[in-house]
């Protein structure tokens, strides 16, 4: 009853393939990829995600260290040199830890100014006005702080006096001091916690507000740069006013940014002993490029007659393409302080502009758009289709 093992039942046996055959001949059909393979893939994408976020926030984490710093050493020499109050140690050298150290010694010296001098006035109140009882404990407080607040909405750097003048005239309420040695106190405690956030703005990863304006330069370049092409196009379609205000709020805020952070650097040339650096020209030359975005956002509120865009499309284009690779090098050069890269592109495409009003009456072809040092790579032809 046995079927011998001849016939084409044999034949399919011979000719059965193995699975590497058959992957081999239906590349469509890979292998299974290894779940430890998946896993190392997986943890290669976060951390690199990790890494890409802590060099966008660098400077964000270098403020939480130093500030985390200053606040465990002004506890612990508080604590060492037996402060009354070491709240108050803590809380200054929190405060006064900043961004940059142009930022940490202009609040430095607002503060302990603001301090001093609300400690003098109020000691000098509570000393001559008595305030045994809750009444006249009231009329004092009144006495001192009234003065003190209307000096700080006058002089902004005294700002801190008011809060001063609480805690020195209320502080003997919660530990058995006098009033002159509450203000004194008082002192001591700011000028020990301004002492220290401004050694660990100097010491640790110290932010210089320079480097940080210099940045800020850069990126309303680059902005001005992203925005210039949308301003252009009011020339030759119909925008909407809001979006036009818009963006000139953006590059207004970007300046207003570097403004600060300007200032901010003045006050560092006193921390580091030399001159600080002198960001007059560049905040000049920066609002005048605001106010040129200014004029052509107001001239291109309306699109030109058709024929015009017919015309000159291109030319404004090209103007709005080859200025925005300008700025964008400029604020490359600006920040990695190289030369002043060439107008010359900028420079023909004007003259382009210019040349189009002839040829626009003799109805001739426009003339091309240059190539800039940033887009020549890409229309250069590549060698294979040369």
């Amino acid at each position: 009853m046995n079927e011998s093992l001849s016939g084409p039942r044999v034949a399919n046996l011979r000719t059965a393939r193995s699975p590497k055959s058959i992957v081999a001949s239906n590349p469509q059909r890979a292998p299974a990829r290894p779940l430890w393979k998946l896993g190392v893939r997986r943890i290669a994408t976060i951390w690199k995600g990790l890494w890409t976020w802590i060099k966008t926030h660098r400077a964000d984490l270098t403020l939480c260290l130093r500030t985390a710093m200053a606040a465990l050493l002004s506890l612990a020499v508080a604590q060492l040199l037996h402060v009354p109050l070491p709240l108050w140690t803590v809380l200054t050298a929190v405060i006064l830890t900043q961004m940059s150290v142009g930022r940490s010694m202009k609040a430095t010296i607002d503060y302990l100014l603001g301090t001093v001098g609300g400690a003098i006035y109020t000691g000098v109140v509570s000393v001559l006005v008595p305030h045994s009882d809750e009444v006249s404990l009231l009329g004092v407080l009144a006495l001192a702080v009234a003065p003190l607040a209307l000096l700080a909405a006058i002089r902004p750097s005294f700002s801190v006096a008011p809060f001063t003048g609480v805690l020195v005239l209320l502080a003997p309420t919660i530990i058995p001091v006098t009033p002159i040695a509450s203000a004194l106190y008082r002192v001591i405690e700011v000028t020990l916690g301004a002492i220290i956030g401004l050694i660990v703005s100097l010491l640790v990863l110290p932010a210089r507000a320079r480097v940080l304006a210099i940045e800020a330069a850069r990126r309303m370049l680059d902005l001005a740069a992203q925005l210039l092409p949308d301003l252009f196009a009011g020339f030759t379609r119909t925008r909407d006013p809001t979006a036009i205000v818009q963006i000139q709020d953006k590059i207004g805020e970007a300046f207003g940014q570097l403004e600060a952070v300007a200032a901010e650097a003045k006050h560092e040339g006193m921390a580091y002993l030399h001159a600080s650096a002198d960001f007059g020209p560049l905040l000049r030359t920066l609002l005048r490029l605001r106010h040129d975005l200014v004029m052509i956002g107001r001239t291109a509120s309306e699109p030109l007659p058709e024929d015009l865009q017919a015309r000159f499309a291109g030319s404004l284009a090209c103007i709005a393409g080859t200025t925005a690779d300008y700025l964008r090098d400029l604020g490359a050069a600006l920040t990695k302080r190289r030369n002043v890269p060439s107008l010359g592109a900028v420079e023909t495409a004007l003259r382009g502009y210019a040349a189009e009003w002839p040829r626009y009456g003799a109805r001739a072809r426009p003339a091309p758009c240059p190539t800039t040092s940033r887009n020549a790579s890409s229309r250069s032809p590549s060698p294979s289709n040369s």
